[in-house]
This record gives structure tokens, sequence and C-alpha cells, in this order.
């Protein structure tokens, strides 16, 4: 539930902001889940199984909710607890699990849920960075604008999975094929069925940011190489003028006479 979206919940000035980032980006991370943040006298994060049988996500949904509440404790450097934990599955509560969510925890309940009190959306982000936020939120957004409707389920899995990775230098068929668990062949053969490649839809999807990127003028040219992945500003440079005939300066100036 949180994995790559651990960088821009750190960069956020509150917990309750980070939670707003949570609920709305986790699809882009991982497509099996939904999750939503809602409020009342408590703070409701509801985990629910999309496309996948609820049975099948036993162990990743215990295993997403531990990494949620440890993510919660680092980015504020507080030992936050839950006040109440539902999961859907049945086991025996063993005493470890207590300990480590420090609330009441239940199993066989009606919903996967982590209930708070109010007061934690207040509480402040250690790392915050509005900065480097302000640039992820970007990525993210345009990741949810971009969003092609003529793919299919897997080609959007593989674009959604793609651009968490891209910032990182990780983005290639061997950890996107890992983050969506299957094989470097089953992801080619996928592919292949649509007519696509890897290659060609990391090389299509990093076009289409970078010109959006582009008309944004408070984004120098450095740090939309690093949002696609480029450690070299020059590696980046060659690339657009392979794909346009122009570099990426040129290309903006064009953009931004035109605006």
């Amino acid at each position: 539930m949180i994995g790559l979206l651990y960088y821009v919940l750190a960069s956020s000035e509150t917990l309750g902001e980070a939670l707003g980032r949570v609920a709305r980006y986790s699809s882009i991370v991982n497509e099996g889940f939904r999750v939503t943040v809602r409020e009342g006298n408590q703070i409701y994060v509801v985990l629910e199984s999309v496309g996948v049988p609820r049975r099948l996500n036993r162990h990743q949904i215990e295993f997403s909710f531990a990494t949620f509440i440890r993510a919660c404790r680092e980015i504020t450097k507080r030992r936050l607890t839950a006040n109440h934990v539902s999961f859907v599955h049945r086991r025996s509560l063993t005493p470890e699990i207590s300990s480590f969510f420090g609330g009441d925890v239940e199993f066989g309940a009606d919903v996967d849920q982590v209930t708070f009190s109010r007061s934690i959306l207040d509480i402040a982000v250690v790392s915050a960075d509005p900065y480097l936020n302000k640039l992820l939120i970007k990525q993210y957004e345009d990741v949810l604008a971009h969003r092609k409707l003529n793919r299919n389920a897997f080609a959007l899995r593989v674009e959604n999975a793609i651009v968490p990775l891209l910032p990182h230098g990780k983005a290639n068929a061997k950890d996107v094929a890992q983050k969506l668990g299957v094989s470097q062949r089953t992801l080619a053969r996928h592919l292949a069925s649509e007519g696509l490649t890897f290659v060609k839809m990391l090389q299509e999807l990093r076009l289409d940011l970078a010109k959006r990127d582009l008309a944004d003028k408070d984004l120098s040219i450095t740090q939309i190489a690093w949002l696609l992945g480029y450690r070299e500003v020059s590696a980046f440079t060659n690339a657009f003028k392979r794909w346009t005939g122009k570099t990426p300066r040129t290309a903006r100036q064009v953009v931004l006479n035109h605006a």
C-alpha cells in the first residue's frame, strides 16, 4: 500500500496530508487495492481488494497495514498506535500482533480497516519538503491524467508501475515485472499481444511526460530529466532530440511562446 509512495508521504507537511496522498495515488502503485480514508469521530483507513478474490490477499493485507503503520511512525518519529485494526480473514491473535499495532485487533471482521484518533491529522511530518512534494505530486497527477482509455488493464498496470520507478532510475523491464508479480517473459508476451514492447512504452511515456513538464515553467530542465529517470541532463537532451528533432529548451520555448 505504501512502497513507492513513501517519498511523497515523507515530503508532506502533515500526517493528514500524507493520508490523503495514500488514498489518491495508491492505485497507481497497485491497482489490486483501493484505499479510502474517511473522516468522522475517528479516522478510518479502509483497504479493499480490486479484481482479486479477497481470500488470496490475506498475507498481503496484513503486510500492507503493518507497512503503513511503520511508515507513519517513521515520517512522524512517533510511535503512533491505532485505536482499532480489523481484518476480514480469520486467524489467531498473537501478542506480537497486538503489541505492534498497539490497539484492539480483530479478525473475522466485515472490513479491512485501521482506525485512528482524529488528532493524528495535525501531526507534523518531520521530513516535510514542500519543494520535493510539489515535484512528486505533479508526477503522480500527470499519471492520473495520462491514463489511456484505449489501453487494456495490463498495459495500464505497466504504465502505472513505470512512472513511480522513473525518478529512482529503476524503470526497467526486470523491476517493472517484479512489481507486477510476473516474469519478464510474461510481461513481454502480454505487451506483444497489443503490438507493444516495453522499450516502446517507456519511450512513449517519457515523451508524453516530458512534453507536459516542459510546459511548466517552474520546472527546470534538470528537474525534468531527474523526474524522467535520467541522471545526466545531456542524456535527456539527446533522447528528446532523437524523439522530436528538437532540444528540450527549444521545445519549451515553442510551447511558452504559444501559451
